[in-house]
């Protein structure tokens, strides 16, 4: 018998993963793309043209459509709690983009929205359907590298400009953007909850407004050590927008990851450029049909709200932290 398909619309194309997503929502088989809402309509209507869809002149009407389940936020960091709260009034699921807010306060709020509306919030980790991420937390589960000790965490990127520098509606800059994944993917793997941190975060490398640079390390509850480089580090040139990286240090030794290393090299002579083309898993469609199963299932999602904002937690207390220079105890 055929899979159900879930009837899934998006609100937003700001982030530059609503793409990846919206393509994977359009080809699934067990998921239909209903439509397209933006604030702003000319994206919404090139981005609806592209992939053959529908797009709405408001979010009221999208949400409002007959047979919408669920929907995928994708908005500028700041317009997330709006989005979610308007979302779970509608009795729609949500999926929302990382970070999942700018502060605890609207984290909460959004968490509290979607359980009083008795739907669901689900945090956009892809990182954690990665397969090489998959087989290091499966390889750390089954004992064979005895304890972990410390971890060593990387992403760092390209700097990507636009609304992502404006504090306004990023909430922050690398620090903001490039904590969450790296924290998220430690929490999962070590089952534990970041107890303290201490930052140095700065704007060494463009000298704008705006952090390029974080350096956090991060003490767990049950003891392990851990360093993250959240950096907007890679230069305009580097061949893809940049990396996630894990060293695990054990009893037995170091397990690595490095979750983009299988790529193609394409040398272009009509770019004048060259750029790597990532190959194997698609993270971002595991992370889709993960979404559409729990909905589908009426299930709990797999990474939930609250794993949300504890990853932005770690984010808002390195702020905190370089402004004290000195360690911040997480709530």
């Amino acid at each position: 018998m055929a899979t159900r398909k879930v009837k899934i619309g998006m609100m937003s194309f700001a982030h530059m993963h609503a793409w990846s997503y919206a393509k994977s929502i359009a080809n699934r088989d067990d998921t239909e793309m209903v439509g397209i809402a933006d604030h702003d309509p000319v994206r919404a209507a090139q981005m609806a043209q592209a992939l053959g869809t529908t797009a709405f002149e408001s979010y009221e009407s999208l949400l409002s459509t007959p047979g919408l389940e669920a929907v995928v936020i994708c908005s500028e960091n700041v317009r997330h709690r709006a989005l979610c709260e308007m979302a779970a009034q509608a009795g729609k699921h949500i999926l929302c983009e990382k970070p999942l807010a700018t502060s605890m306060e609207d984290g909460l709020a959004m968490i509290a929205a979607c359980e009083q509306a008795g739907v669901q919030l689900m945090t956009a980790f892809p990182c954690r359907y990665s397969p090489v991420m998959q087989r290091l937390k499966a390889t750390l589960e089954s004992g064979s590298a005895g304890e972990i000790v410390a971890v060593r965490g990387a992403n760092r990127g390209r700097n990507p400009g636009g609304w992502f520098i404006n504090k306004e509606e990023s909430g922050g800059g690398a620090t903001m953007d490039h904590t969450v994944h790296v924290t998220d993917l430690m929490r999962w793997m070590l089952a534990d909850e970041v107890q303290e941190v201490y930052a140095e975060v700065s704007n060494n490398i463009s000298h704008q407004a705006f952090d390029d640079v974080g350096f956090l390390s991060l003490r767990f509850e049950r003891g392990v050590f851990g360093t993250l480089d959240a950096s907007w580090s890679r230069p305009k040139s580097f061949p893809t927008w940049g990396d996630v990286t894990l060293d695990v240090v054990t009893e037995r030794g170091t397990l690595s990851m490095d979750m983009f290393a299988q790529n193609l090299v394409l040398y272009s002579d009509k770019t004048n450029s060259v750029t790597w083309h990532n190959w194997g898993g698609n993270m971002d469609d595991g992370l889709i049909g993960a979404f559409a199963k729990a909905v589908r299932e009426e299930s709990p999602v797999p990474i939930t709200g609250l794993d949300g904002l504890r990853a932005a937690e770690v984010a808002f207390a390195a702020y905190r932290s370089a402004e004290l220079h000195a360690p911040v105890t997480l709530r």
